[in-house]
């Protein structure tokens, strides 16, 4: 049974900066059970954020703050040092500190991070595009990407697809399989658009393995055979040389890993 931290989370936009930092610092700690079922956005009144700190103290939880309206982040600075509430506040030490070296103070409106701008609408339609030509689906979409993603079965295709989508990028992607034509829009694409993921075998066949399991299908196939999935490997190999693809092993890299690599290539090469 692993050890449960209650952790709430209070903004007055949508709090999205404090999950992030708790998916981040959670992961460090596998062996707790992180549980942030108490969210708090859009908190704009005294009376509703004490009485969160009330509740807080109450459950011995943690609380994380993004709060940028001063007053009631004072309010709640105040009520953590009273009631010895574990309280972090993510804004005001930075908002200290800017004003410390340039004199300027912050506006203090919150929610302007999510403002829909071009950028917003760019990562909309993105993501839109990812999904439409996710997995070969529609491949005439692959003269249209950002960037091309090959690779064979359970290489992360798909999801490190998702996540440059998520930053803007129009990602298409298309699994390699030898018994599939290669469609003739690859040749219309620009090489150094083109990223080809790979993944040592044996990795290959338990994340492979997997997958079955989860699917309750036991047994070993061709699916998760060794032999098989080198002959695979190989076969990507020379469509990557082919068409002049960026080649990147994968093998024991996240999802934000990977990502990260292939947007600092396609700068590289812009």
């Amino acid at each position: 049974m692993k050890n449960k931290v209650n952790v709430y989370t209070i903004s007055d936009s949508l709090g999205e900066t404090s999950q992030k930092l708790l998916a981040a610092v959670s992961a460090q700690y596998p062996t707790l059970d992180f549980d942030n079922s108490y969210r708090f956005p859009f908190v704009n009144q005294e009376e509703e954020l004490l009485a969160i700190l009330r509740d807080a103290l109450k459950d011995e939880a943690i609380v994380i703050s993004t709060l940028v309206n001063a007053e009631l982040a004072d309010k709640a600075e105040v009520f953590s040092k009273k009631t010895g509430l574990q309280y972090l506040d993510l804004m005001a030490p930075f908002f200290d500190i800017i004003q410390h070296k340039t004199g300027e103070q912050p506006i203090e409106q919150p929610g302007l991070v999510h403002k829909l701008d071009r950028t917003y609408f760019n990562k909309i339609e993105a993501i839109e595009f990812a999904v439409k030509y996710d997995d070969g689906k529609h491949p005439q979409g692959l003269v249209a990407a950002d960037v091309v993603i090959l690779g064979v079965s359970r290489t992360s295709k798909t999801p490190v697809s998702m996540y440059l989508a998520n930053k803007g990028y129009k990602v298409a992607n298309f699994p390699l399989i030898p018994e599939v034509p290669i469609p003739q829009t690859l040749a219309k694409v620009n090489p150094n658009r083109i990223i080809g993921l790979v993944s040592e075998a044996e990795n290959l066949s338990k994340v492979r393995s997997s997958r079955l399991d989860s699917l309750g299908l036991n047994g070993e196939t061709s699916y998760t055979n060794l032999t098989k999935i080198y002959e695979e490997l190989d076969y990507s190999k020379k469509i990557f040389a082919q068409y002049g693809a960026h080649m990147i092993d994968m093998t024991n890299k996240s999802v934000e890993e990977t990502a990260y690599e292939i947007e600092a290539y396609l700068k590289s090469v812009e």
